[in-house]
């Protein structure tokens, strides 16, 4: 009778660490569904210099996830008692995509002067560093993950352990992953509109960091009001 016990501990935990990945799975992966920063390089990459190096981009932009996902666990609590540094958080997001939507717009209007060259030789290490750094420098993901642990919290899916940490930056990881392995294999397989699409990519990103810089920044001045 007593041993039965254990055996229901054990299924409660296995039940419990499948809802955290399986949710936070989900959740990584529409984070990123919507065309944005890092997905549509991603397949930026995969239409200029082949699958590979799309999917090399996308490893590196996962493995930064999982580290922006952990410092959304650690710092969930403590960015919820001090709203400050959210409103930090997004003053300088807008200053990175502002950024970005310029240089996007630039080198639209340098790769129609040039002439469009048919093979690219491309190191795959600097795809996949490319990745990296891209993903480091949208902040957007800390803020998502951090209200994500808390929502889990609530909901009783996730608990400040290890093992529920682990299971948790993980499958941020392998969800945003997931995500970006469509948009690389979706573009390669279009290989008669890869070179409109080449064509006009730098502009379609110029154009999303824009809405997004619109977007933070009415974020930043409703909170205000509303403060």
């Amino acid at each position: 009778m007593y041993g039965r016990y254990p055996e229901k501990t054990d299924r409660s935990e296995m039940t419990h660490s499948v809802i955290l990945f399986f949710a936070t799975f989900s959740a990584a992966a529409l984070g990123v569904m919507l065309p944005g920063l890092v997905n549509m390089t991603a397949a930026k990459t995969s239409a200029q210099k082949g699958k590979t190096n799309g999917m090399l981009f996308s490893l590196g932009a996962s493995l930064i996830v999982i580290g922006q996902a952990y410092i959304g666990v650690l710092a969930s609590k403590y960015l919820y008692r001090n709203p400050h540094i959210i409103d930090l958080l997004l003053k300088v997001a807008v200053a990175v995509f502002a950024f970005f939507a310029i240089y996007f717009f630039v080198t639209g209007k340098r790769r129609k002067e040039k002439k469009m060259r048919t093979v690219y030789v491309v190191s795959k290490r600097k795809s996949f560093f490319k990745g990296v750094l891209l993903s480091s420098v949208n902040l957007l993901p800390i803020p998502y993950f951090c209200g994500l642990n808390a929502a889990w919290n609530v909901s009783g899916w996730i608990k400040f352990q290890l093992a529920d940490i682990l299971i948790f930056i993980m499958a941020a990881g392998m969800g945003t992953f997931a995500t970006l392995y469509m948009y690389v294999a979706y573009f390669n397989k279009l290989e008669n509109k890869t070179g409109r699409f080449t064509k006009y990519s730098d502009y379609i990103l110029s154009g999303l960091m824009l809405v997004l810089v619109i977007i933070t920044l009415i974020r930043i001045f409703y909170g205000r009001a509303v403060a």
